[in-house]
């Protein structure tokens, strides 16, 4: 990774950080794109006390011209683009179906914020920061998806349906890349089981530390029998950026304690 220029989109978030200080710790010259500036800075800080330098840049994903925009600005201090790890994603609460909730209970507004969010927070960056590696006939395009996108899970209707479309996006960008530009610019996606963030830790652990029965299900059905660390997804980012995994393009891999393995039998 050293002197491999990185943008991560969400690289302030749960799994985005672990990103940023991974890259940054191997010498790659990260950029870190977020909406919370502040958040990004004190991350930033965090980092320069460990004697890691990152560069950070306030840009909302779904702001077409704004993440245009963060693409000159990688430009003129790096001159190039090498990485991009399309970090930003999430869920609403209200594109969640509650237990006492039918599926037309769910509100549209919020149902189409959670896919714009995870689809087109991929997109709109694919396409900006595409464009100097194919001027440059080299780059390496990493997605987040997620187990809901192969096994849609129950009650996150509008998470699950924007994962599934990150994940055919994936397959059908790295086939569109490989055959317009030859076999230089990758694209894959990792699919992490779960893994304990701000956005769902009350659907998986009460106040008290304990498992909701959401979460015993989950632990149920994943062999490991606990729920990922965030480091743990490093190793597989890791080989997907390097030179020397020039032959994988259009996969998903799971990164899940062997939950998408296991009939439950």
């Amino acid at each position: 990774m050293k002197g491999k220029v990185a943008v991560i989109t969400g690289g302030n978030g749960t799994l985005g950080t672990t990103f940023t200080k991974g890259l940054a710790e191997r010498g790659a010259r990260v950029y870190v794109l977020g909406r919370d500036a502040e958040k990004s800075q004190m991350l930033k800080e965090a980092l320069k006390s460990q004697h890691l330098e990152i560069h950070t840049l306030t840009c909302d994903v779904l702001d077409q011209q704004a993440v245009e925009t963060a693409v000159q600005a990688v430009l003129k201090q790096a001159q190039r683009v090498d990485i991009l790890i399309n970090a930003a994603g999430g869920n609403h609460p209200r594109a969640t179906i509650k237990p006492d909730q039918a599926f037309a209970d769910v509100s549209l507004e919020a149902f189409k914020q959670v896919t714009d969010l995870n689809l087109l927070g991929t997109v709109i960056p694919s396409m900006a920061f595409s464009k100097p590696m194919i001027a440059q006939g080299t780059g390496c395009i990493i997605n987040i998806s997620s187990m809901a996108a192969q096994l849609p899970l129950t009650r996150v209707v509008g998470y699950s349906a924007s994962k599934a479309a990150v994940d055919n996006f994936t397959r059908w960008l790295a086939v569109e890349f490989a055959s317009k530009y030859g076999e230089g610019i990758r694209v894959n996606a990792i699919a992490p089981g779960f893994f304990i963030a701000d956005q769902n830790r009350k659907l998986l652990v009460n106040d008290d530390g304990s498992l909701t029965p959401r979460g015993e299900t989950i632990l149920n059905q994943t062999p490991a029998k606990r729920f990922g660390k965030p480091e743990e997804l490093l190793s597989t980012l890791l080989w997907l950026c390097d030179d020397r995994s020039s032959f994988v393009n259009g996969v998903i891999i799971p990164v899940d304690g062997g939950f998408s393995a296991f009939s439950g039998v």
